[in-house]
């Protein structure tokens, strides 16, 4: 019996086909392999490169200038500073989500699990007026949270109450599946050696949602950070105060500014560049330490 029969790789069989001695699983592998990178061209790499190229018309002095203006450098700080905390209250509060519709059964448990997505159907400037409907001084709730000197709309503060209203569901979404498929036995298991609830989930459940966890707190922090529209009528927009950096670049754009705009918007490329790297790099670490797959 030859070799071929043993393993089916014949001349006749799609399937394998062997080039210098190695095999190749699927077939049209140049084709599929050239038609994504030239998709990821055109809708990825072409748009960045066009970014970086208007850039490059500015000298390294007058690009310094519009990235480091005290008005930019207000509008960094408010934007990655609410976008951290909102991924922050995501991930507690998501989690907390995602474990009471995994973990309990509860009357129009379908209803509440179809709301979580509402913010993804939403569109985000009608998310915008109606938090700030909401929160401002004569709104449903803040006509009772102003007399106790809590101001939310048109302030620092509302930005991150709309930021954590669009980055929820990204939590949610990702730790849920992982909750689905954890293995009950190991819980049951610590139970019966002795395991307190607390040093069942910290030993046990954490370890294997953690990656999920991350990855839902880069994709709430990601959104948060380019997110306009459910901002911009919360925000009160003052400078120095409540103006986010998209609306910075807005303003450049409708200046007719576009080396300034794109000098800014490339500061936040590479920052959110950065920082996703960051957590990917802390998602690695925890596979390889806690065993999950890749």
């Amino acid at each position: 019996m030859s070799a071929s029969s043993v393993t089916g790789a014949s001349p006749a069989n799609p399937l394998v086909r062997r080039a210098g001695g190695a095999k190749r699983v699927l077939p049209g592998f140049g084709l599929t392999l050239g038609y994504t990178v030239l998709y990821l061209s055109v809708i990825v790499l072409i748009p960045l490169s066009a970014l970086l190229f208007k850039t490059s018309t500015l000298s390294w002095d007058q690009f310094w200038n519009a990235v480091t203006a005290p008005r930019v450098l207000a509008s960094y700080r408010l934007t990655f500073g609410a976008s951290l905390i909102a991924a922050l209250v995501n991930v507690v509060f998501g989690l907390l989500v995602a474990w009471v519709l995994v973990r309990y059964t509860f009357p129009f448990k379908k209803i509440v699990d179809a709301l979580v997505d509402l913010p993804f159907a939403l569109p985000t400037a009608v998310a915008g007026i109606s938090l700030t409907a909401l929160l401002a001084g004569n709104g449903w709730v803040g006509q009772y949270l102003e007399p106790h000197g809590i101001q939310l709309a048109f302030k620092p503060a509302g930005i991150v109450v709309a930021l954590i209203f669009i980055g929820l569901p990204f939590v949610v979404r990702t730790v849920q599946p992982v909750l689905e498929d954890a293995e009950k036995e190991l819980e049951e298991a610590a139970t019966c050696l002795g395991a307190t609830r607390w040093q069942t989930f910290t030993r046990v459940i954490f370890p294997s949602i953690a990656p999920a966890l991350l990855t839902g707190f880069a994709m709430a922090f990601a959104r948060a950070i380019g997110e306009y529209g459910s901002v911009i009528f919360i925000a009160g927009n003052m400078p120095m105060v409540s103006e986010i950096t998209p609306l910075i670049i807005i303003g450049k754009l409708e200046q007719y500014d576009y080396a300034g705009a794109t000098a800014v918007a490339v500061v936040m490329l590479v920052i959110s560049f950065v920082l996703l790297l960051v957590i990917n790099a802390l998602q690695a670490w925890q596979r390889r330490h806690t065993g999950a797959p890749a």
